[in-house]
């Protein structure tokens, strides 16, 4: 199972295909794709202040249906009390995905070269 940073999950929508690095692509065709339900309210945000067109459920519903991503169920206490010993950066919704990537001990895909620099599971190449 990998879990996806919210650009990764935007650029997948949008079918951004050469945005990708020949390993990122291989991490998404060949494992199970989690989101944290933090991208899902990273996702709204984006859209409310027009980044993106189309809004979270739009966007998670469809990956859902052509890619089979899911929303993490791992309950979200336990990845807040992750989040608290994540402090190398101020932003609410990179501290919440990678500590929930963390929590799962799992690999997370993510362009952010402070979010790979942070966490040793997180690849983009």
């Amino acid at each position: 199972m990998i879990y996806l940073d919210t650009h990764v999950v935007v650029w997948l929508f949008d079918k951004r295909t050469e945005l990708f690095t020949p390993k990122a692509i291989d991490l998404i065709e060949n494992h199970m794709l989690l989101i944290s339900p933090i991208v899902t309210l990273e996702l709204q945000y984006l859209y409310e202040i027009g980044k993106i067109n189309d809004p979270a459920a739009a966007i998670v519903t469809e990956l859902g249906d052509t890619i089979d991503l899911e929303v993490c169920d791992t309950p979200f206490e336990k990845v807040v009390r992750a989040s608290l010993e994540e402090d190398w950066t101020r932003d609410p919704f990179d501290r919440l995905i990678v500590a929930h990537a963390k929590f799962r001990d799992a690999v997370l895909l993510s362009k952010d070269r402070k979010i790979r620099s942070h966490y040793a599971r997180a690849f983009w190449e």
